[in-house]
């Protein structure tokens, strides 16, 4: 199992935006903007689809996933990979679905999306840069 470091969550901790991407079965890349993602346990990250299509449709056909994290005061940056598994019930969706719902009653909060931590690299520039940390 890997965890996620008190390191790294900081840097998530600064973030509003994350960079998110995933690639279909075919190896096409796909990155987007996510507003709710959230760091749970220590190898867990929680993100909630409101307006998911192609990130969605690529998780269902090939469950991979990264996640990039900058601090624009530190020039830290870190990107975390593992494997997702989608929820559209269950506690744990109905905590992210109440979650997203706080924010704004309007947004359709239609599944979770849980990534299992598997790897985490530095980003931060310098001679460690894209050194696997965890």
């Amino acid at each position: 199992m890997v965890l996620i470091s008190d390191e790294v969550k900081a840097v998530f901790e600064k973030n509003r935006v994350f960079s998110v991407a995933t690639a279909g079965r075919d190896g096409t890349p796909n990155v987007v903007p996510i507003a709710f993602v959230e760091i749970k346990e220590n190898d867990q990250i929680w993100i909630g689809d409101n307006y998911m299509k192609k990130t969605l449709a690529n998780v269902l056909e090939n469950p991979r996933m990264a996640i990039f994290a900058y601090d624009p005061d530190s020039k830290q940056c870190f990107q975390v990979k593992g494997r997702v598994d989608v929820r559209t019930e269950g506690p744990e969706y109905k905590q992210v679905r109440a979650k997203i719902r706080a924010k704004k009653e309007t947004y359709p909060a239609k599944s979770l999306l849980i990534l299992t931590v598997e790897e985490v690299y530095s980003c931060t520039p310098g001679a460690g840069a894209g050194d696997r940390i965890a």
